[in-house]
């Protein structure tokens, strides 16, 4: 049922922010409740989750356990993962499965009927489920999508962002929405008391990303500014292989072209990763985007050369990025494909707890834009959308158990910046300064630099949407200068080694983050501040 949100001033239902997984199966999970759920592209087109080429992370065959699949997760995510959580969603794995199936997911069947499980990087038992091989987040996002529109009870609103969460004694009271890409439309308020935000990721701040535009961190910065606790946003998961043909979003390099026997070189043809770990082009991703950002950086660009592994079988092995190359006029088969790191998951977000609650009265997160602690400082594959799907179910099942209380009233508008264009430009110069201070390898000097810019880009922005991106900028910028260590996906060149006092989660505040920025400015170089630890 799809109504014009003109006519939307107030609302009794549920409002769900975003069309990817997590939202989809909160609506669906919600049903027969009332629940509008609105979604920036139209449903499942800017979503993260449909791009996802792997699958979801389950302990379903023969011989595996929860236990051994959160072990596995606590064992990546260096040293700050909350095991209780990461057990309890490895526990949930299997029933949530069975729910996608129930919404008519095709997951991958082996000869007997049972479902067919793959192995990926650091797990240490063949678990991830498929479809179509490459195909998982395609399929599961369009079965989920058909399934929310078939259901009555969802009211599904396209086109429309939520620019601003509006609140009222530390409660939500509504949304401030905005008609997405027209930045001279009028905003429209909603009334709502209960939010549940899955607005996605951050990958958009950056200049080189996997991610869709939207995942610009929209839904970060709109919870930031209403007081939620925001944690670990240092922690920012780089894809080493992303393609770079000049595409905005780049498309990726699967990493099981390396596992077919691909090799990383610079522009000189050397081979650059065996130097650099025994595992070579097969270590673990923040180490290879490590080796691939230090040949870059140095001049001397780097490459994935499958000539040798796959030659003229790429196409049939490799279909998607295959296209990929030749679309930009690059032959895999005969010729070495540029690469770059690109920003693909972030570890950190909205702060909630073992239900999907915010620490702010009526909002709840779940999917990429929260934090629940299951991936600690580094994620491990195929988990986060079996987290999303997870904590999707759990938060519907908190909203059930309780009385939704009605909106009093219509909210305020936050009064918009002067002017309400998007800076094209300002957004380059973020994407840019993000890209260079705060990407792979990171250290102070840089990060104090990209805080003062990104405080000035905040104060200074003329649209909502460029300070809410200056925002979320900002959180994670902040929080990476007060690490001063390395920690899983957190490098810093000038705290090259793990400081064992820091292995705890970071729990900060905009607040927090903008008195960092204000010390930075007003003394550039003073001593780092230790992360606000819960």
């Amino acid at each position: 049922m799809h109504n014009t949100i003109h006519t939307l001033t107030r609302s009794d239902d549920v409002v769900i922010v975003g069309g990817g997984l997590a939202g989809l199966f909160c609506a669906l999970k919600l049903a027969p409740g009332p629940v509008t759920l609105i979604s920036a592209a139209p449903l499942g087109q800017g979503a993260s989750s449909a791009w996802a080429q792997g699958g979801i992370a389950a302990a379903v065959a023969e011989g595996d356990t929860p236990d051994a699949h959160a072990a596995d997760t606590i064992a990546v995510g260096g040293g700050i993962v909350d095991q209780a959580v990461a057990l309890g969603i490895a526990r949930e794995a299997a029933p949530r499965i069975h729910d996608l199936l129930a919404y008519g997911v095709p997951f991958d069947r082996d000869l007997e009927g049972r479902l067919a499980v793959g192995r990926e990087a650091a797990h240490s038992a063949r678990r991830i489920v498929h479809v179509r091989g490459d195909g998982a987040g395609a399929a599961i996002i369009a079965a989920l999508g058909d399934a929310v529109r078939r259901t009555p009870s969802i009211r599904v609103i396209e086109g429309f962002v939520a620019e601003a969460l509006l609140t009222e004694d530390g409660a939500v009271s509504g949304l401030q929405l905005r008609e997405a890409g027209n930045f001279v439309a009028r905003p429209v308020l909603l009334a709502a008391r209960t939010v549940v935000l899955a607005t996605g990721g951050i990958g958009h701040l950056y200049a080189v990303t996997t991610n869709p535009r939207e995942a610009s961190g929209s839904g970060l910065a709109i919870a930031a500014r209403a007081g939620a606790v925001i944690a670990d946003p240092e922690f920012v998961q780089f894809h080493p292989t992303a393609i770079m043909v000049g595409r905005d979003p780049a498309p990726l390099a699967t990493e099981a072209l390396r596992g077919e026997g691909a090799t990383l070189v610079n522009g000189r043809g050397e081979r650059f990763m065996a130097a650099r770990h025994p595992l070579a082009e097969l270590a673990s991703r923040d180490i290879v985007a490590r080796g691939v950002s230090a040949e870059i950086s140095a001049g001397r660009g780097a490459f994935l050369d499958a000539r040798q592994a796959l030659g003229a079988c790429f196409a049939d092995r490799f279909p998607t990025v295959h296209a990929s190359c030749i679309a930009a006029g690059i032959d895999p088969a005969t010729q070495v494909i540029p690469i770059a790191p690109a920003a693909h998951y972030h570890m950190g977000g909205i702060a909630v707890d073992h239900r999907g609650r915010s620490s702010i009265e009526g909002l709840w997160a779940g999917g990429e834009v929260s934090s629940t602690g299951a991936h600690g400082a580094n994620r491990l594959a195929s988990n986060s959308l079996l987290e999303a799907v997870v904590y999707a179910a759990r938060i519907a099942d908190d909203i059930a158990g309780r009385a939704i209380p009605s909106p009093a009233r219509l909210p305020d508008a936050l009064v918009p910046p002067r002017g309400a264009a998007s800076d094209a430009a300002a957004v380059k110069r973020l994407r840019t300064l993000m890209s260079a201070h705060v990407g792979v390898i990171r250290d102070g000097d840089g990060l104090a630099e990209a805080v003062r810019s990104f405080a000035a880009f905040e104060r200074e922005a003329t649209s909502i949407a460029v300070r809410n991106m200056a925002t979320a900028a900002l959180l994670v910028a902040a929080s990476a200068w007060s690490r001063c260590e390395s920690r899983g996906a957190h490098f810093r060149s000038d705290h090259s080694a793990d400081v064992p006092a820091l292995a705890q989660r970071t729990m900060t505040t905009l607040a927090a983050v903008r008195e960092i920025a204000d010390g930075l400015t007003e003394r550039p170089t003073p001593r780092a501040a230790q992360p606000m630890i819960a």
